[in-house]
């Protein structure tokens, strides 16, 4: 019988690499595929997707209560709830400053520097920080807390079209990576990937967030998304060659499906299991459409999801 050979695929292009963390902590190396995801025989696939807990500065308001539960006390503290994602298999901690939010607590500059520091003293590992997503709230905050944490190589964001200025100028200056977010759109994604390397920050600085789809509202169209930036990427265009990170976590907990516990169809099962499913298809889907970073939300699936890019990077 003749042997069929595996026909491969010949890329000049390549994702960039970027690093996050270091200086006495775990560093964590994102990026720099030569091929699609987990195609192995096809290129290169140096470095293994990561996965990120979301933990808030406050206990969450509108959080489905089987994450809640999940995680239980932990919640009041973001100190103690990232100890305990990283206790869970965290790779990055994905810490959002929701208090700083005018209508939550609007806290400050001061009390976001503060609460990222005690963050970096509990953990060690990598941190992404963002605000509660005002534009002009969140410039007060990144700033301060880029400062505070200077030489720690955090990821900051959220960077827009509204707010890109601030942001990059304060990650610059204090040795960070960006995280770039655009709605969910392969050519504005590009865009505002060219507006912050134009202010001169460094390729290997920059993370995209094409934004996010859960299951049945949207993924296949985020999917699509990741696809065509990695192809671009892969056949040689570098202002889509950036690291992506997906939300995964955040887009399926919010979805009916993920919360209602009554008035649904026997037929949908158990609550529990129903809303893990949600979050974990949801996250091993667009793993394999390109996502480099996976923020979760519940313990369980971070286990799950790092088992399976366990077996997708084995080769």
């Amino acid at each position: 019988m003749a042997k069929v050979e595996t026909p491969v695929e010949k890329w000049r292009g390549r994702v960039q690499e970027v690093r996050l963390g270091g200086d006495g902590r775990k560093s964590v190396v994102l990026g720099g595929e030569s091929t699609l995801p987990f195609l192995h025989f096809d290129g290169e696939v140096p470095h293994r997707p990561v996965v990120a807990v979301e933990v808030l500065d406050m206990p969450p308001a509108d959080w489905a209560g089987s994450v809640m539960s999940a995680w239980g006390d932990v919640v009041k503290s973001p100190v103690t709830w990232a100890k305990k994602a990283a206790e869970h298999g965290a790779d990055l901690i994905f810490l959002r400053l929701a208090s700083a939010h005018p209508e939550q607590g609007n806290t400050n500059g001061a009390q976001a520097a503060k609460t990222v520091s005690q963050v970096l003293a509990a953990v060690d590992i990598p941190l992404i920080v963002v605000g509660a997503d005002v534009a002009e709230k969140d410039n007060e905050v990144i700033v301060a807390v880029a400062e505070a944490a200077r030489g720690q190589r955090l990821a900051l964001g959220t960077v827009t079209d509204k707010n890109y200025k601030t942001i990059v100028a304060t990650a610059m200056a204090g040795g960070h990576a960006v995280v770039a977010q655009a709605p969910m759109d392969m050519n504005l994604s590009k865009q505002l990937n060219i507006l912050c390397c134009d202010m001169g920050l460094p390729k290997d600085s920059l993370i995209m967030d094409p934004t996010t789809g859960a299951l049945g509202y949207g993924m296949e169209y985020a999917v699509s998304v990741y696809e065509r930036l990695r192809l671009a990427a892969l056949q040689g265009d570098s202002m889509t060659a950036m690291p992506i990170l997906s939300h995964a976590g955040y887009e399926a907990w919010r979805q009916k499906e993920a919360k209602a516990t009554e008035g649904v169809p026997a037929a949908w099962g158990d609550p529990t299991l129903r809303a893990l499913l949600w979050e974990q298809m949801t996250a091993m889907t667009l793993l394999q459409s390109g996502a480099d970073i996976m923020v979760l939300r519940h313990p369980r699936s971070v286990e799950v999801v790092r088992g399976v890019i366990d077996q997708l990077m084995a080769h």
